[in-house]
Parts: structure tokens; C-alpha cells; sequence
């Protein structure tokens, strides 16, 4: 999505308001450095399946499983990362894309596996 506006309110206008074909590609997180290195890009779409390392908040450092994502909220949800109601029962809490890094990619799907080869093309 090309930027049109530096001003904040603008920003998340645009972002609040993107149509659903155009939240996919909102929806990337950082790659490990390890992931960095190897497949030659920076950040990639998170899906249910990848592994995420938690870098901000009350659950900081803490590694795990993506169990779903919800795409208008551009909140994921990790396993064991739940919180208690007051009648006791615990609830996933949503985790926002930025606070997370993705350090293991779930390659089950043969697209995502040719999107990533796709960036290492570009330096050999």
C-alpha cells in the first residue's frame, strides 16, 4: 500500500479502514535474524503454524505456536499466552503483529514455500 499521508491519524485511517484483499500483506512480521540470512528478506505474512518469539509486554521473550490469526484486528493469538477472567476461566490474549518475531516458518504450503524463494532469486 503506497503511503499517502505522513500524518498519524491518516495512518491508521488507512489501516483501520483497508479492504480485505489489501490485509494479508499488513499482516507480516520480522524474521529472525537466522531466517533473515537464509531466505534474504526481512519480514513475511504470518500464518497459523509459525513459531513467534513474543518481544514486547507482559509476555516478553516467551516462544510459541501461532494458533490463529485475525486479520481485522492484525492481532495474533500464541499458545500458552492466556490471561484469567475474574470467574477464573483463562482466555487467549491477542498479541498486535508488531510486538512479535516470527523465528520459525511453517513451509506446509507449496505457495509460501515459492514466495520465499522468490527473495533469494533477487541476490543469486
Amino acid at each position: 500500500m503506497a503511503r499517502r499521508s505522513y500524518q498519524p491519524r491518516k495512518q491508521r485511517k488507512l489501516l483501520f479502514n483497508a479492504p480485505m484483499h489489501r490485509l494479508p500483506k499488513l499482516m507480516s512480521a520480522h524474521l529472525s535474524p537466522e531466517l533473515r540470512e537464509k531466505y534474504n528478506r526481512r519480514s513475511f505474512p504470518i500464518r497459523v503454524g509459525d513459531k513467534v518469539r513474543i518481544l514486547r509486554g507482559e509476555f516478553k521473550g516467551i516462544e510459541g505456536k501461532v494458533t490463529s490469526v485475525d486479520r481485522e484486528r492484525q492481532v495474533i493469538y500464541v499458545e500458552n499466552v492466556t490471561i484469567k477472567k475474574a470467574d477464573g476461566t483463562s482466555v487467549s490474549r491477542p498479541i498486535h503483529i508488531s510486538n512479535v518475531m516470527i523465528t520459525e516458518l511453517n513451509l506446509d504450503d507449496e505457495y509460501r514455500k515459492k514466495a520465499l524463494a522468490r527473495g533469494k532469486e533477487v541476490e543469486a
